[in-house]
């Protein structure tokens, strides 16, 4: 789990292919200490395990199925990535719920300077935008972002000065894609809520379904 509030930004410093799979290394721009084989990190939005820790840098596996969800097989030597360690329980959740289980990509469709800010437009397929509402969170190459406006096939984000700084977000151009994770409450929210019965636990015995909710004046 995860906050979306990137501790720094690393470099990749080696890539190797595995049939379909990858081992990825990277060494952080950062102090990052404390880190152990069996960690997770989030790069670029991806959660990944940590299965090497050479000095100054860090090796993980991804799987087939990441490399086939993600941006992570675009990476090259040298590319930049946005990094954060997993929460403790203990810490601040400064920014929203982040599982680091990307749902699918998106490309930045505009990129305009705004004072001192940036507001990027982000183009994403139906089956993302359902799960996007205004003032709601996002996770665009792990950082937890605000959406400003939504539409059918986009959402809106402003890029504050720190965060500008703190990621590689505004490296990228019109026309790059980045990895996207929506809301996971809203996911599950569909979920309980789906009128398609098969899509519902069999032995579930939550009851939780619109007719309840109405009842307890959730709904008209």
């Amino acid at each position: 789990m995860f906050t979306g509030l990137i501790e720094g930004i690393g470099k990749v410093k080696a890539i190797r292919h595995l049939r379909d799979d990858m081992e990825l290394t990277v060494a952080p721009l950062f102090q990052m200490t404390e880190c152990r084989v069996g960690d997770s990190i989030c790069v670029d939005g991806v959660c990944l395990t940590v299965t090497d820790v050479p000095e100054g840098s860090v090796c993980m596996d991804v799987s087939k199925e990441t490399v086939s969800r993600s941006t992570i097989s675009l990476l090259r030597q040298d590319d930049s990535v946005n990094l954060e360690r997993a929460l403790r329980l203990t810490d601040r959740l400064g920014g929203h719920l982040v599982l680091g289980h990307v749902d699918g990509i998106g490309k930045i469709l505009k990129k305009e300077s705004q004072y001192r800010s940036w507001q990027l437009r982000i183009g994403i397929d139906r089956g993302l935008s359902r799960y996007t509402i205004e003032k709601g969170s996002i996770a665009v190459d792990g950082i937890s972002l605000t959406i400003n406006q939504c539409a059918e096939r986009f959402f809106e984000v402003n890029i504050i000065p720190q965060t500008g700084v703190e990621t590689t977000l505004l490296r990228k151009k019109v026309g790059d894609l980045v990895n996207i994770e929506t809301d996971l409450v809203g996911k599950y929210i569909e979920k309980f809520l789906s009128k398609d019965k098969s899509s519902r636990l069999e032995d579930s015995k939550s009851g939780v379904d619109m007719e309840m909710l109405i009842k307890q004046g959730f709904g008209d």
